[in-house]
């Protein structure tokens, strides 16, 4: 079980190439752009390429999935952003919370190219933007809240949009999507774990088991509480995430014939349960 620990999360997307070309393309046609990231991991889901794509375009961040982010966490992450001159509100795209905000954040941080427009005499003229963020973020849960329908394909898999579709959600603004993108290589092997952890990397390039054993290793040092009460265990101080999982494992009779610990369903199990908020409100990064 220990030589879980030694494997390495990476995915290599065939459509990354392709993307950050289109990315590039379509900047010339949008006046700014809205970023998705995952409020549980601000950091570790930006995409660090993008500022050199997007430049000096303006910028929208959503933290998204703010339901099952820590709600202190997130407030420090806005302030954070604030003070760096960067526009960023928390959201839930599935459920719409939060985004009665975007109107007025958008011409805020459009407030030059609106006034720009009415020099040339376009008043009211409408707002492009371009909805960016790695795979899984939200950004097609976000165009859909928007828009009112159901147009942009929605699933929680990484990497389901493949091409830029547009759409006029009213109010002058009219969003372009995009596939997610990720870089060729996770330089630090921790982002690579919390995308991993929150589902932005496909599960089917992972190792489950690995993933939860590291999962629990990062929550024992961060919330044991949240393990020892979803999981009704005493205490988890010294032990390692693959002894809690395999505790774990034990304690929901998750068991194969002959007494042995169904690891796949145990890691299944545990990844969903994070991932749905279920251990409590988690973000692993602070700015």
């Amino acid at each position: 079980m220990a030589d879980f620990q030694k494997q390495t999360v990476q995915w290599f997307p065939g459509h990354m190439a392709k993307t950050r070309r289109l990315i590039k393309e379509s900047l010339k046609l949008v006046d700014g752009v809205v970023e998705l990231r995952d409020a549980r991991i601000p950091y570790s889901s930006a995409n660090p390429e993008l500022d050199s794509l997007i430049k000096n375009k303006p910028r929208i961040i959503l933290l998204n999935k703010c339901d099952v982010a820590d709600a202190d966490a997130t407030r420090k992450w806005i302030s954070y952003f604030k003070s760096n001159g960067i526009y960023a509100i928390p959201v839930d795209c599935r459920t719409g919370k939060g985004l009665n905000a975007f109107n007025a954040e958008v011409k805020k941080a459009l407030s030059s190219v609106i006034e720009k427009n009415e020099e040339k005499g376009m008043h009211g003229k409408a707002l492009r933007l371009m909805v960016v963020g790695i795979p899984n973020t939200g950004k097609s849960s976000f165009i859909n809240r928007m828009a009112g329908n159901a147009k942009a394909k929605v699933a929680d898999k990484a990497g389901v949009t493949r091409q830029n579709q547009w759409f006029n959600v009213g109010n002058g603004i009219e969003l372009l999507d995009t596939p997610g993108v990720l870089w060729p290589k996770f330089e630090d092997p921790e982002v690579g774990d919390k995308l991993a952890f929150t589902g932005a990397v496909k599960d089917e390039v992972t190792d489950k088991e690995t993933l939860s054993c590291r999962l629990l290793d990062v929550l024992i040092a961060t919330h044991p509480e949240m393990i020892t009460n979803r999981y009704k265990i005493d205490s988890v101080d010294g032990l390692a995430g693959w002894e809690v999982f395999e505790m774990i494992g034990k304690k929901r009779g998750f068991l194969l014939k002959g007494g042995e610990i169904d690891y796949e369903r145990t890691a299944v199990m545990l990844c969903d349960e994070f991932r749905g908020g279920r251990l409590g409100k988690i973000t692993l990064e602070l700015p």
